[in-house]
């Protein structure tokens, strides 16, 4: 049955250009490389990480297999995920995850190495991927998270993500269900914040 709207953005509007590399002050975000499996397994065995983000990683073969799969998302335009970097050293991952082209929708996520914690590394990382996404021209962004992790609250709040809601019961972690909080943020023409400190 033809649909009477049209796609906010066009199929192939990502994936006929390479995922760009994004700077802030001090930081790089970059596409994941071989080289980066250190930081990946670091960033799987912290025990926060692995809490919130409900994964672990073990080995060298599956670090590298994490950081393979970003290059075929981004072809299909299905998720974009970027190594933050600092003095050439990975400090976080911020992603923009189920994306949908068609409602100009997707979610942010992110982690941060715990070196780089209480830095605003998060806020700075998140901010310039989310300037990205509105000029490129997605309509809402999203941003959930437990609510028993008060941290990614204020991540949210500097990010100018307003809490929406509360999410009963949404995600399942390794001691039961959580509640998650929802933030989000529409294209309404105010930028994102620039001055960004944690």
């Amino acid at each position: 049955m033809p649909i009477s709207i049209s796609p906010v953005i066009p199929a192939g509007h990502l994936s006929r250009h390479a995922q760009p590399v994004l700077r802030t002050d001090e930081l790089i975000l970059r596409p994941w490389l071989p080289e980066d499996a250190p930081a990946v397994l670091q960033a799987f065995t912290d025990p926060a990480i692995r809490y919130w983000h409900r994964q672990t990683k073990a080995s060298q073969e599956e670090a590298l297999a994490w950081i393979g799969q970003w290059p075929d998302r981004w072809q299909a335009e299905k998720d974009a995920c970027w190594a933050v970097t600092r003095a050439a050293d990975v400090v976080r991952r911020v992603s923009l995850c189920a994306i949908n082209l068609f409602e100009g929708a997707a979610q942010i996520t992110y982690w941060s190495l715990p070196a780089a914690r209480g830095q605003g590394v998060a806020t700075r990382g998140g901010a310039q991927v989310a300037r990205w996404a509105f000029e490129m021209g997605f309509h809402c962004l999203e941003l959930k998270h437990s609510v028993a992790n008060p941290a990614s609250c204020r991540v949210a709040d500097k990010l100018g993500f307003p809490l929406e809601g509360t999410m009963r019961g949404a995600l399942r972690h390794e001691d039961g269900w959580h509640d998650m909080h929802l933030h989000a943020r529409i294209v309404d023409g105010e930028s994102v914040p620039a001055d960004l400190s944690n």
